[in-house]
């Protein structure tokens, strides 16, 4: 075996010869890897894929928002149904207060499976473009600590007897409840441009307030 020879060959511990890779191949397999880069930067999502990411990203987004939204319709509901009375039933007050007070727990991740899942939302790379993650943010926001804060809100002002206290309490809840809509408008103007630039027949999670 020449000297150049010798110099191409490595023994491993054993003593059996292990050739170096030749120079082509290292180069072939570095211009395959480049190849897929590249054609990965270049691939452009069709129409069709962008719709069905849409609807994937509308329906989950939903579903993991739906159920603190729906508790901050029922407290909200359970509110004007005691403020309507002239003489409140101590039943409906308690069950009002119940209600809002699990519906603002359900709206907090540490106990809502669902928000939690949405604050690890990763979006579909195809929608990269809509910057829909500033949507799911604000979702996020709107469930906590928004949503929570207005059932919270609401549990405090059932709970007050004396009137300088429930309308202290009343004016904490419209200016908490004006943040929660504020929050609602933005996620439903970003969603909706979404839709519309893909011509689709959707509309964006319903959020109570």
């Amino acid at each position: 075996m020449t000297s150049s020879e010798q110099a191409r060959v490595l023994r491993r511990p054993g003593g059996w010869p292990v050739r170096r890779a030749p120079r082509w191949v290292l180069l072939a397999v570095a211009a395959f890897l480049l190849a897929g880069v590249a054609v990965a930067l270049v691939h452009k999502p069709s129409t069709a894929e962008r719709a069905s990411d849409m609807r994937g990203f509308l329906q989950e987004v939903t579903s993991d928002i739906e159920s603190c939204s729906a508790g901050v319709g029922e407290s909200l509901t359970a509110l004007h149904a005691v403020q309507a009375e002239r003489v409140s039933n101590a039943t409906d007050v308690s069950d009002g207060i119940s209600v809002a007070r699990q519906g603002a727990a359900n709206c907090a991740p540490a106990n809502n499976e669902q928000i939690d899942n949405l604050e690890n939302y990763q979006l579909p790379e195809s929608l990269d473009s809509f910057r829909l993650i500033g949507a799911v943010s604000d979702l996020v926001t709107w469930a906590a600590p928004d949503a929570e804060r207005v059932q919270s809100d609401v549990a405090a002002l059932l709970s007050a007897t004396a009137a300088p206290a429930r309308s202290t309490r009343q004016a904490v809840l419209s200016r908490d409840l004006a943040a929660l809509n504020a929050e609602r408008a933005a996620i439903d103007n970003s969603i909706s441009k979404a839709i519309r630039a893909m011509t689709m027949h959707a509309s964006p999670p319903r959020l109570a307030g």
